[in-house]
């Protein structure tokens, strides 16, 4: 087959860009997604098969529960080495090697399932190194969409992603429980490592356009602290992340607690375990289908409340209805939701993360939305063995209605307008003698003057100016008054080396970054003095 080139500059045309499935036009984007599909569908398929086997367990509501939670527990651990991974190596290489390594876990899960050699600790201890493959997975692929879609399609781009997963999600579990009834949980576990394989030969055929390889590459350790640095400084990042948090943890308890409601309130087996999964992927598919069109009449922000309002009335009607007809039909909206929740905020982080830390900012996405789910997950389980399903139910549905009332407060912050691409306009800085790439610390001073009608207003808009200088490589920073000036005042910065500062100079900061600066630099009068100061004894 011939090999799947991505375009230089994918491009749509004008109408197609607002339909939700324009991306799926791009051959790369198509290739890789569908191959997603396989991988997801094949996940869920072992997510079942696993929970299944543990269904006839003693402490079975922790056990089941404990399948998400050795799933989900690596994103959290591994997310921001998985993102700095992602953000310094050759994403390809990278995710063929991961799902290498998965299709090697699921083979050993097969032939030890199918030898009944599986006890629950093994499972689960397999299970996690599963985990450890989706986590290095995450990342790397979320940080490709963007390089295989343009700009304009983002948001379409990460409602296939939610599409991808809820799909597979109605796909995956009927399907596995048809094999689990009819072949054994061994066969699903066999599946599944063949659909890593199927992604791992996809990526083999992909050739992406290489990008101009760094002079000096990011250290890995350094790359680790640039990134959680962005997130600690950036206000809208840390916004979505609360969202994200505030909606997985209490809607975590549907996934964990399903396959308990579906056994012991509705008593179904595993063909009607599949059922009720199937019903949220129609609403995930159907809400792909009508989202644009609610996009277009309400903002993103009260898109989450009602989503969170929707929810949270169908863990209610899973708690106090145990009827199957009538909690297949509530699921259907409950997948709707939970895929606008995930698309909006997916897309969010994606259209506001810069190129260069877009890998570790999806993966702190990917842990607050993992750990959320991990943690959450065991604290429902954990509430429905000393309660019931019922009271755990109705206690995560008054979270996710109170959690849902927290958006007029937390609302996600309006990004339209603001400028993300790569700016280069600080001078090439050049010093006398030159000075090795790892020296450091760098000190580095800017001398303003003022006039005083204006002092005010200069030092609010140098808040903004140092939390750019700090999403970008500092480690402190501060304003100060010059002592021998009547209307001087001084910026001073630390930044790690050399090296993290000529990356400033390079390529992190985006136009955002630089209308910031315009605005402070406009209320003052030129010149600007930038002075750079090295500790002593670094000279070559």
């Amino acid at each position: 087959m011939p090999p799947v080139s991505a375009a230089p500059t994918p491009t749509a045309h004008p109408e197609a860009s607002g339909s939700a499935w324009a991306p799926l036009r791009i051959a790369a984007f198509r290739s890789l997604w569908l191959a997603v599909l396989a991988s997801n569908v094949g996940t869920w398929m072992q997510t079942v098969g696993a929970q299944w086997l543990l269904v006839d367990q003693p402490n079975a509501p922790t056990l089941v529960s404990l399948v998400q939670t050795a799933s989900m527990l690596p994103v959290l651990l591994l997310a921001l080495p998985a993102g700095a991974l992602a953000d310094t190596l050759d994403r390809r290489r990278l995710l063929i090697g991961v799902q290498s390594f998965l299709a090697a876990v699921g083979v050993l899960l097969t032939a030890l399932t199918a030898a009944d050699r599986m006890p629950p600790a093994l499972l689960l201890t397999l299970t996690f190194a599963l985990g450890v493959g989706q986590a290095l997975t995450l990342p790397a692929w979320q940080a490709v969409i963007p390089e295989l879609v343009p700009r304009e399609q983002i948001v379409s781009a990460a409602a296939l992603g939610s599409v991808s997963v809820n799909l597979a999600r109605s796909v995956g579990p009927a399907v596995a429980g048809v094999l689990v009834a009819q072949a054994g949980v061994a066969v699903v576990f066999a599946v599944n490592a063949v659909s890593f394989a199927i992604f791992a030969l996809v990526l083999l055929r992909w050739r992406p356009e290489r990008r101009a390889a760094d002079a000096t590459p990011e250290r890995f350790t350094a790359a680790l602290r640039a990134g959680g640095r962005y997130v600690r400084h950036s206000p809208v990042v840390r916004r979505i992340l609360l969202r994200a948090g505030l909606f997985v943890v209490p809607g975590s308890a549907l996934w964990a607690l399903l396959p308990l409601v579906a056994s012991r309130r509705l008593g179904l087996g595993s063909g009607g375990y599949g059922l009720l999964l199937a019903a949220l992927g129609v609403g995930a598919v159907a809400g792909a289908l009508v989202l644009p069109r609610i996009r277009r009449s309400i903002s993103s922000s009260q898109l989450l409340a009602v989503a969170g309002v929707v929810y949270a009335g169908v863990l209610l009607i899973l708690a106090l209805v145990p009827v199957p007809a009538l909690a297949t039909a509530a699921l259907v909206p409950a997948g709707l939701a939970w895929m606008t929740v995930m698309s909006t905020i997916n897309a969010a982080m994606q259209l506001f993360l810069p190129g260069w830390v877009r890998a570790r900012g999806l993966s702190v996405y990917q842990m607050v939305f993992a750990g959320g789910q991990a943690l959450g997950a065991l604290a429902w389980g954990a509430l429905g063995e000393l309660t019931s399903l019922v009271v755990a139910l109705g206690v995560a549905a008054v979270v996710m209605a109170g959690c849902a009332l927290t958006v007029p407060l937390w609302p996600l912050r309006d990004t339209r307008g603001v400028n993300r691409d790569p700016a280069i306009y600080w001078p090439e800085p050049h010093l006398t003698p030159e000075r090795a790439p790892g020296a450091g610390p760098v000190l580095v001073t800017v001398s303003y003057t003022v006039a005083p009608e204006r002092h005010d207003a200069f030092v609010e808009a140098m808040r903004a100016v140092g939390r750019s200088r700090r999403r970008t490589g500092a480690v402190r920073w501060g304003l100060f008054r010059a002592g021998e000036r009547a209307n001087g005042f001084v910026e001073v910065y630390q930044v790690p080396s050399w090296e993290e500062h000529l990356r400033q100079h390079g390529g992190r900061l985006t136009g955002a970054d630089q209308a910031i600066e315009d605005r402070a630099r406009a209320l003052a009068e030129e010149p600007v003095r930038v002075n750079h100061l090295l500790p002593t004894g670094d000279e070559d």
